[in-house]
C-alpha cells in the first residue's frame, strides 16, 4: 500500500475514484523541514490532493497547488509532475505563534484576502509560453473544501475529496462525477448520453453521506481495494491500474544561480560584504548551496557578456 496511487471507475454511474497512500515519500520529503505538527498535517493533505489532481489530467508538466494568505502561514505549496514525483513546503512568519489548529481560515486567511491557486507549468515551454494559473478566493476550513470550491467554480465538475496525514503517512481519496458524452469514453469504453440520467444523479447524492463517514484513521490505515469494497460492495467497480509516487526536488546550482541573478548585483554584494559568502538552502529539500565572492562576481560578468525558480532561503 506504500507510495501508490490507484484508480477505479464505476462505469454505470460515470464516477471516477482515485486513492493515494504515501509512506516513505511523505516521511523522507519533510524530514528536514522544521514545521509544527499541525502545519505538517496540512502539507501532507496538500501533497495528497496535488497527487490526486495531477494523476487526473493529461499534461506534460507539473501541477502546483499554492495557498497564499496573511495569517501565521503566508504560503503553502505542493507540486506534482506528470510522472507523480512530488515536493512541498510551507513558509511561517517569523516571531509569530502558530495556533494549534488545522483550520485554514485561522492559519492563512485572517483578513479574508487568502487565495487558492492551481497552476499548470508546462515541462517544455516555448518562447513566450506562460504557465496556466487559475485563482479563486480561499474558502472553507480545510484543504479539501478549498479545492472542492475551486473545482466547482473553475472546472464545473462535481468533485469530493477526503484528505488525511499524520507523522507516518498522508492519504487522499477523490470522487469525481464525469459528464456523459457521446462516442468513445477512455475510462469505461461505453457510448453514453449527453446528460447524466436521474439514476446516476440519485446514486451520487445518496453515496456522498456514506463517504462522509470516512474518518482520517480509516483513510490512512485501510488499503484502497478494501475501501472500494466497503463503499461499493454492491456495484461493479473496475480497477484502472496503479502508479508509484516518489519525492523529488529538481533544484540545482544552475537554478539557484538564476534566482541570485534575479535578486540583482547590489543585493548580492551587500550579502557578500556582510557575510563573505552567500548561503542558500532549498526550501523544498533542504539542500545547501554556497557561493563565494568569485562565484557571485562571475554571475554578473556572465550577464553583461550574455544578454538575454527555485524556492530557496538565503542567509
Amino acid at each position: 500500500m506504500s507510495d501508490q496511487l490507484k484508480r477505479y471507475i464505476l462505469p454505470d454511474y460515470q464516477i471516477r475514484t482515485q486513492i493515494v497512500h504515501l509512506d516513505d515519500t511523505w516521511r523522507n520529503g519533510l524530514h528536514h523541514q522544521n514545521l509544527p505538527s499541525n502545519v505538517k498535517q496540512l502539507i501532507g493533505e496538500l501533497i495528497a490532493a496535488t497527487t490526486l489532481l495531477a494523476a487526473n489530467i493529461k499534461f506534460n508538466g507539473s501541477l502546483i497547488l499554492q495557498i497564499q494568505g496573511d495569517g501565521p502561514i503566508p504560503l503553502m505549496v505542493a507540486e506534482c509532475s506528470a510522472n507523480l514525483s512530488v515536493r512541498a513546503t510551507a513558509s511561517l512568519k517569523e516571531g509569530v505563534n502558530i495556533p494549534d489548529t488545522t483550520n485554514l481560515q485561522k492559519l492563512m486567511n485572517q483578513t479574508g484576502n487568502g487565495r487558492f491557486a492551481v497552476i499548470l507549468d508546462p515541462k517544455d515551454k516555448t518562447e513566450g509560453m506562460q504557465a496556466y494559473q487559475g485563482v479563486v478566493p480561499l474558502e472553507g476550513p480545510s484543504i479539501a473544501q478549498a479545492l472542492e470550491h475551486y473545482m466547482l467554480s473553475s472546472e464545473q465538475l462535481d468533485t469530493k475529496l477526503w484528505l488525511a496525514a499524520n507523522n507516518e503517512r498522508c492519504a487522499g481519496l477523490l470522487l469525481q462525477r464525469l459528464p456523459n458524452h457521446g462516442g468513445h469514453n477512455e475510462d469505461n469504453d461505453t457510448s453514453t448520453d449527453t446528460n447524466l440520467s436521474d439514476t446516476q444523479k440519485q446514486f451520487w447524492d445518496n453515496m456522498l453521506p456514506l463517504f462522509d463517514t470516512l474518518d482520517s484513521k480509516e483513510l490512512l490505515e485501510t488499503s484502497p481495494d478494501t475501501l472500494m469494497h466497503r463503499f461499493f460492495w454492491q456495484d461493479q467497480v473496475r480497477a484502472l491500474g496503479e502508479q508509484h509516487v516518489t519525492w523529488h526536488c529538481p533544484c540545482s546550482r544552475e537554478r539557484v544561480q538564476d534566482m541570485l541573478k534575479m535578486l540583482g548585483k547590489s543585493e548580492i554584494d551587500s550579502i557578500i560584504e556582510e557575510k563573505g559568502e552567500v548561503n542558500v538552502a532549498c526550501n523544498f529539500c533542504g539542500k545547501p548551496y554556497t557561493f563565494d565572492v568569485i562565484d557571485c562576481t562571475s554571475l554578473f560578468v556572465e550577464m553583461r557578456n550574455r544578454p538575454g525558480g527555485s524556492g530557496s532561503s538565503i542567509h
